[in-house]
C-alpha cells in the first residue's frame, strides 16, 4: 500500500468537510476523486501532502514514496523564467553537486583517512548523479517543454508574463520532469488546450505508477482512470471502474438507498399508529408496549441532504443592431514590438453564438479584452454595432476578501438580503458558502460567484472566458442548457468539445492568425 487515510476528520470552522472517512491507494492504481464543487477534493490533497493538518485521523504514506502535486494555485514570483521553474525540479541534485564540489575543495587540505571518506562519499554522489543523467538535464528540460508546447515561449521568459494555460504547462512539465512516485493533479485539464489534454492523456495511459487525479472533465476521466473516489456529504466512497461504471453503481445505491427509507418510514408510520391506538387498552397494553420496543432498537435510515441544484437563466436584454462587432486589421498584443497576431478581419452579427478555439498563449483572451476595449490593439481597429449591452465572464480573478453576499451586494446594492441570497442559492450555493469569504471558496465555488453577478445583469451579448473551468459536472450541464437557450449573441473560448460543440453554430480558431506558429 502506497497511501493509507484512516478515520479522516476535518472542517472549516463549524463547516465539516470530511466525517471519519478513510481512502487507500495500491500500486498502480489510476485514482479518479470526483464530486461537487465545495466537497473538499483540494482539501484532500493539501491534507495528505501535509499542507494541512486534519482535526482527527491518520495520513500514512510507505517509506520512501515521493509524491508530486500539481497545484493550480502554486506562486510563480516575478524574475522567475520558464527554465529556471523547470530546472527547479532537479533542485536536489543541483544541491548534490554544490555538496559534491565542496568536497573536492575540502580534499587539498585532507589527510589520508579524511580523503578516503571524501573520495567515497564524492564517489557514491557521482554515481547518483550519472545514473539520473544528470548532464543531460537541459536536453530533458527541451524535451519535456517541446512536448508541452511551452519551448517556443523562449526559456528564458518571465513566469509572470505567461497566461494562465502557460503557466498550468509550465507546473506540469516541472512536474513530469521530477519524476515522483505518486502524481496528484488537480484539474490539470483546465486552462490546456485540446492538443495538450490529448498529450496528458497519452502520458497518463503510459504512466507506470500511480496518481490521483482531481477533475470533471468525464472523458478525460474516462480514458485514464480505473478507481473512482466519490465524494458528497462528508463522506468518500471507493468504486472500481471508471466515471460510467461510478455512476451506474452511484445511482442505482442511490435508488436502492430510496426505496428502502420509504419502505421503513411506512413501517414506522404503522408502528406508531399502532402504539397510538393499543397502549391505553389492557388487552393490547403488552403488544403496544412491544411494538413501541421495536421502535426504539430501529435503526433509523436518513436520506442525505440534498444539494441545491444549480439553475442558471440569462436576463436579455434589447436586441442589438444588426452587427455586434467588426475588426479591422486588428493585431492583438500588449505591447508593439510583441504583436501576438495576423491582422483580424472578422466580423460577429447579432445572435450568432461562436466558439474561439486554438493553443494557450495566442491571444484568445487578448482578443475578447480588445473588443472590450480593456486592452488597446496594438494595430487596427474594433468598430462595435449599436445597443451593446455586452457580458464578460472573465477567466481569473483577484480572490476576494468580501463574503459571497457582500460581493453581490456591491454589484446590485437595490437587491434586499433575501434576493442576494436567492440569487446566490440559484447558482447551487449552500448557506454556508453564501456566509464564506469568497478567498476560502473552491474554485468552482467563486466561479459561481462570477457567474451570479452576470445572470443578473441584461445583456445581448455574452463574451465568456474558459466559463467550465473548475465547475462540476452538473454545473456545467445547466451552463450548457442556460447557453442554448440565451437569445444573444455568445463568443465562448473553450477546450471542452463536448461542451461547446452543443452550443455554437460556428468555430474560429485563432491558430489561423497566430504569429506564435
Amino acid at each position: 500500500m502506497i497511501l493509507d487515510v484512516k478515520n479522516l476528520t476535518h472542517g472549516f470552522g463549524d463547516r465539516a468537510i470530511f466525517h471519519d472517512v478513510s481512502f487507500r491507494l495500491l500500486k498502480g492504481e489510476h485514482i479518479g476523486l470526483v464530486g461537487a464543487n465545495g466537497e473538499g477534493k483540494s482539501t484532500f490533497f493539501n491534507i495528505v501532502t501535509g499542507r494541512l493538518v486534519p482535526d482527527e485521523g491518520k495520513v500514512a504514506w510507505a517509506k520512501n514514496v515521493r509524491a508530486g502535486y500539481l497545484d493550480q494555485h502554486a506562486v510563480l514570483k516575478q524574475g522567475m523564467t520558464i527554465g529556471g521553474v523547470l530546472r527547479g525540479a532537479f533542485a536536489f541534485f543541483y544541491d548534490m553537486e554544490a555538496e559534491m564540489n565542496c568536497m573536492f575543495e575540502q580534499m587539498a587540505k585532507a589527510d589520508e583517512a579524511e580523503m578516503m571518506r571524501l573520495m567515497e562519499e564524492t564517489g557514491t554522489m557521482q554515481e547518483l548523479l550519472d545514473q539520473h543523467d544528470f548532464y543531460m538535464i537541459d536536453a530533458k528540460v527541451e524535451e519535456v517543454a517541446r512536448a508541452l508546447g511551452i519551448l517556443e515561449l523562449g526559456l528564458d521568459r518571465d513566469v509572470t508574463e505567461l497566461s494562465g494555460g502557460q503557466r498550468t504547462k509550465v507546473l506540469l512539465a516541472k512536474l513530469l520532469l521530477e519524476k515522483p512516485d505518486i502524481l496528484l493533479l488537480d484539474e490539470p485539464t483546465n486552462y490546456l488546450d485540446e492538443k495538450h489534454i490529448e498529450w496528458l492523456k497519452r502520458y497518463l495511459l503510459d504512466y507506470e505508477n500511480a496518481f490521483i487525479l482531481i477533475s470533471h472533465d468525464i472523458p478525460f476521466l474516462n480514458s485514464v482512470v480505473n478507481v473512482i473516489y466519490h465524494m458528497e456529504n462528508q463522506e468518500l466512497n471507493r468504486y472500481v471502474g471508471d466515471y460510467n461504471k461510478f455512476l451506474q453503481v452511484h445511482e442505482m445505491k442511490k435508488a436502492q438507498l430510496e426505496a428502502a427509507y420509504k419502505r421503513q418510514q411506512k413501517e414506522i408510520e404503522d408502528l406508531k399508529d399502532f402504539v397510538a391506538r393499543n397502549k391505553a387498552r389492557v388487552a393490547t397494553r403488552n403488544m403496544a408496549m412491544s411494538r413501541q420496543k421495536k421502535l426504539d432498537k430501529m435503526d433509523v435510515i436518513e436520506l442525505a441532504a440534498e444539494r441545491p441544484k444549480p439553475e442558471f437563466f440569462f436576463r436579455n436584454a434589447r436586441a442589438s443592431g444588426k452587427v455586434v462587432f467588426e475588426t479591422d486589421d486588428l493585431v492583438l498584443g500588449y505591447e508593439r514590438d510583441r504583436p501576438l497576431s495576423k491582422p483580424l478581419n472578422l466580423r460577429m452579427e447579432r445572435g450568432e453564438k461562436i466558439a474561439i478555439v486554438g493553443t494557450n498563449g495566442i491571444g484568445k483572451t487578448t482578443f475578447l479584452k480588445s473588443l472590450l476595449g480593456r486592452i488597446p490593439p496594438v494595430l487596427g481597429k474594433v468598430q462595435l454595432g449599436d445597443y451593446l449591452y455586452p457580458g464578460y465572464f472573465e477567466q481569473e480573478m483577484p480572490a476576494s476578501e468580501r463574503t459571497c453576499i457582500e460581493e453581490i451586494w456591491e454589484s446590485f446594492p437595490a437587491y434586499s438580503q433575501y434576493e442576494v441570497r436567492s440569487a446566490l442559492a440559484k447558482c447551487g450555493l449552500t448557506t454556508k458558502h453564501i456566509e464564506s469569504k469568497v478567498k476560502v471558496l473552491s474554485g468552482g465555488e467563486q466561479a459561481k460567484v462570477r457567474l451570479c453577478k452576470l445572470l443578473n445583469v441584461e445583456t445581448n451579448v455574452l463574451l465568456l472566458d474558459e466559463p467550465t473551468n473548475h465547475l462540476d459536472v452538473e454545473a456545467k450541464e445547466e451552463l450548457k442548457r442556460a447557453l442554448k437557450e440565451y437569445k444573444g449573441g455568445i463568443l465562448l473560448v473553450c477546450h471542452e468539445p463536448e461542451f461547446y460543440q452543443d452550443v455554437v453554430k460556428q468555430i474560429w480558431n485563432m491558430e489561423e492568425y497566430s504569429l506564435l506558429q
